[in-house]
């Protein structure tokens, strides 16, 4: 899963979401670190629907635009939940290896 994905993911963990409050979301999540444009935002969420991940729950139009609201299916939430699990472990055999790592320079 690519981070972008696993962050839309977590985007719609606690509730249905527009497309900008998407974008939102990941900024606050990555602490600003990572910034969706368009096109990639509904390339991931396009991608998401298709895997079963997340779904289309609602339509509006706002100010003459069609607003489109995305929510997370149980079967994404369980790949979000099973990615968290595989990054966490991830770290712990990161963090292990740093830590087993002579000190550079005497230091």
């Amino acid at each position: 899963m690519t981070e972008q994905a696993y962050l839309v993911l977590l985007a719609l963990a606690d509730g249905p979401r527009h497309g900008y409050g998407v974008v939102q979301a990941v900024v606050t999540l990555s602490d600003g670190r990572v910034r969706l444009g368009a096109g990639t935002l509904y390339g991931v969420l396009d991608r998401l629907v298709e895997a079963g991940y997340a779904r289309v729950c609602g339509e509006e139009v706002v100010d003459g635009r069609l607003r489109r609201y995305y929510e997370l299916t149980d079967e994404g939430g369980a790949a979000a939940a099973a990615h968290t699990r595989e990054l966490a472990a991830l770290a712990a055999r990161a963090k292990r290896a740093l830590a087993a790592r002579p000190a550079l320079g005497g230091t």
